[in-house]
């Protein structure tokens, strides 16, 4: 599998996004992922983005999408979301990546007053849309489980349903490390998304809250999970997914850091190289 980086990593740094591209080509990265939302960007980033990923060689694999609103109970604000989420699946063909990496929403009041079987009917019929609309384009929608208590998909057996669910093959799932142990998944868990799986992120965390640190900082007991990920045979990428470095000054040591620990963690499972 390719070694990527999701190019958020670089945000704190207060450099354009020609550096953090050049800079990811540089510490030795395969591919990367773009956190952009094509209706805040304007037509020159958008060019820019991807002429320079292929001025150094860089190929997109994924883009970065949340849409909480597409299980919102306001249709007119589903609607939006739908087409919002068309656009990333616009930027995607254009971009020639595989992938939109899809965060859905949370159940709304503490699962009262309406019921959750209507917002995850919602969900459904939405996704289902969607990856009608991404198989159009030869492009397909990535799937994150979230760890938290209310969130839509937060456990393998919430993403499994929904896929089986829909029922599209251009809607799957990905694997983050770090969140599968926020939500205590076992590895062994991981070879129910054996078909299912199509793109994997990585970081660390304290095992407690949501942290995306680089690999080694944290608790997260990786080779379990990477070789889980290995047996599933997925044709892809581990992309890491890095919060604020807490010395901005030192973003490129943290961004290279987790490049070190993550190339030899999937090294010594046998998943590059």
């Amino acid at each position: 599998m390719q070694l990527g980086l999701i190019n958020s990593a670089w945000a704190q740094a207060g450099r354009d996004t020609a550096w953090g591209i050049q800079k990811t080509k540089e510490l030795g990265f395969d591919s990367i992922d773009i956190f952009a939302d094509p209706l805040d960007i304007d037509v020159c980033e958008r060019r820019l983005i991807k002429d320079e990923c292929d001025r150094v060689g860089l190929p997109i694999v994924s883009i970065a999408c949340v849409a909480v609103g597409l299980i919102d109970f306001n249709p007119s604000v589903q609607r939006f979301h739908v087409d919002r989420v068309k656009s990333y699946l616009d930027l995607a063909y254009e971009y020639q990546a595989r992938n939109v990496l899809l965060v859905l929403g949370e159940y709304i009041w503490n699962q009262e007053v309406i019921p959750p079987a209507e917002q995850w009917r919602t969900a459904v019929e939405n996704c289902r849309r969607l990856a009608d609309y991404a198989a159009s384009l030869d492009v397909q929608i990535a799937l994150e489980l979230e760890p938290f208590a209310l969130s839509l998909l937060n456990n393998v057996d919430q993403m499994v349903r929904f896929i089986d669910d829909v029922a599209h093959p251009a809607l799957q799932a990905n694997i983050d490390v770090s969140h599968l142990l926020l939500a205590k998944v076992d590895p062994i868990e991981v070879r129910r998304l054996k078909g299912k799986a199509i793109h994997v992120h990585i970081s660390d965390c304290d095992g407690i809250k949501h942290g995306d640190l680089p690999p080694g900082r944290g608790v997260v007991p990786f080779e379990p999970y990477l070789n889980e990920i290995k047996a599933l045979g997925i044709d892809g990428a581990v992309s890491i997914e890095l919060e604020y470095s807490p010395q901005p000054d030192q973003i490129e040591q943290w961004v290279a850091e987790a490049y070190a620990s993550t190339d030899r963690l999937m090294r010594a499972a046998g998943l590059r190289g």
